[in-house]
């Protein structure tokens, strides 16, 4: 079986320019611990502003879990980056994931490359919280600042007295939405990626 490379893309879909800052970017992922299928490249061809998008799922291969999707829009001098809706690869707005640069397609291919090192380096944890043996509430978050990426609920395993008090205090749960304020500490927090909390 042929091994899939990282920032896989067809030579006829991208120029001069737009292949040169993949490759870099194909080069550098072999030494980062996500799979090849994680990374995408979208062809200016195909995308809404005229523009390479190159991004990067970062997920819990415990859970098979997708947590966050990172990437860049290129257009051949210049790079934005940040956190991307995970189906029309817009750069979201509101975001601590935030990269500008400008210069060659190598040294931008480095610097998006540096960039997605970092965000994989964030300390991001599983927090879950548990009821008769069964996960009702699960969060990702950085353990760094406490900014959650991601979250579920199941009211339905949740414990009668906490569905009792989260109702009476008029909390709205919503699309798997929790407040974890309201949860109280979670019964298991698990390292998924980057570097070590304890470290």
């Amino acid at each position: 079986m042929d091994d899939i490379p990282w920032f896989e893309y067809e030579e006829d879909d991208l120029n001069v320019a737009q292949r040169a800052f993949v490759d870099v970017l194909s080069e550098r992922a072999g030494s980062w611990l996500v799979d090849p299928l994680d990374t995408v490249v979208l062809p200016s061809a195909h995308t809404f502003d005229g523009q390479l998008i190159v991004s990067l799922d970062i997920g819990d291969p415990q859970r098979n879990q997708g947590v966050l999707t990172v990437g860049a829009h290129f257009d051949g001098s210049v790079v934005r980056g940040g956190e991307l809706h995970n189906q029309d690869f817009t750069i979201r707005q509101a975001s601590e994931f935030v990269l500008e640069a400008a210069g060659s397609p190598t040294e931008l291919g480095n610097s998006v490359a540096d960039w997605f090192e970092a965000v994989l380096a964030r300390p991001l944890v599983r927090c879950e919280w548990h009821h008769e043996g069964m996960m009702y509430a699960v969060r990702y978050e950085y353990a760094d600042t406490g900014r959650g990426l991601c979250e579920g609920f199941e009211t339905p395993l949740a414990p009668d007295a906490l569905r009792k008090r989260l109702a009476a205090d008029g909390v709205v749960r919503g699309r798997g939405r929790i407040n974890r304020a309201g949860l109280g500490q979670p019964d298991v927090i698990t390292h998924v990626r980057g570097v070590h909390p304890d470290q």
